[in-house]
C-alpha cells in the first residue's frame, strides 16, 4: 500500500470514529431524556392514582340530598 492509500484510510477511520462518538453521545442524552419520562409517568400514575381513590373514598357528597334539606321559611 501507498503512503496515499494508508492516508485516505487513516482519514476515512478518523471520519467513523468521529461520528461513533457524536452517535454514542446522542444516544446517551436520548437514554437520560427517556428515563426522565419515565420517571415523570411515573409520578403522574401514582398521583392519579391517589387522586382516583381520594375521590371514591370521600362519603357523601357536600350538598344535601334534597330530602335531608330543610324547607325554606316560607312553608
Amino acid at each position: 500500500m501507498s503512503q496515499v492509500d494508508i492516508n485516505k484510510l487513516q482519514s476515512r477511520i478518523e471520519t467513523l470514529e468521529s461520528q461513533l462518538a457524536f452517535q454514542e453521545d446522542v444516544i446517551e442524552q436520548l437514554n437520560s431524556e427517556i428515563t426522565n419520562l419515565n420517571l415523570n409517568q411515573q409520578t403522574m400514575l401514582r398521583q392519579i392514582t391517589l387522586l382516583a381513590e381520594k375521590v371514591t373514598s370521600q362519603k357523601g357528597s357536600v350538598v344535601a340530598s334534597e330530602s335531608e334539606e330543610t324547607p325554606p321559611p316560607h312553608y
